[in-house]
């Protein structure tokens, strides 16, 4: 098993980002183009906690090398079992996501927690543990799990880069929509 992890901050509110969250695979980040559907399967909000529980599955599309494609018949097609719990009390969204596909020759478990670091600043914690299920060939499992964390180091500077852009026309719509319904609120008091 081989572990990557990653921190780093956004410049937002944890308001700001937990409302954002939403929009991280829509046309507002042109780092996420691998994403091609995300599907709300369950949303749930537990009435003793508030907490906000969703389930979504998110279907990628990423390369994969050809000999593995020759060896095990498979496409650049996945889909990935994200399951996310927004606990306004704590302030904290937390992201656990698994593999589905080639889950019986790897698995890769993430998870992101999003927390403020101050009023106008929040932290980023990523975390993935990534285990090759490929028997006693110890090479090959190391060569996989290594493989792929590379390409979670690669990247989370892409998908830092793309939320900031997700983050920050999330800011000017919500700021459109403020002034419109201010202007909604000037015309019904004239």
């Amino acid at each position: 098993m081989k572990v990557f992890s990653n921190t780093c901050s956004f410049d937002y509110s944890w308001e700001e980002v937990s409302a954002a969250n939403w929009q991280k695979y829509s046309p507002w980040n042109n780092k996420s183009t691998h994403v091609v559907s995300v599907d709300t399967l369950a949303r749930e909000v537990d009435p003793q906690t508030g907490i906000l529980r969703t389930e979504r599955l998110i279907g990628c599309k990423q390369p994969v090398p050809d000999w593995l494609k020759t060896v095990i018949g498979c496409t650049d097609a996945s889909q990935v079992l994200e399951v996310s719990y927004v606990n306004p009390a704590d302030k904290t969204v937390t992201m656990v996501s698994q593999n589905i596909t080639f889950a019986n020759l790897v698995r890769v478990q993430e998870t992101v927690v999003y927390r403020p670091l101050g009023a106008h600043q929040t932290t980023f914690e990523q975390s993935a543990r990534i285990t090759a299920l490929c028997g006693g060939w110890q090479r090959i499992k190391n060569s996989i799990e290594e493989s792929l964390v590379t390409r979670f180091r690669e990247n989370a500077l892409k998908g830092k880069e793309g939320f900031e852009c997700v983050l920050e026309m999330s800011r000017r719509v919500f700021a459109e929509e403020r002034e419109k319904e201010q202007l909604r609120n000037q015309k019904m008091l004239a």
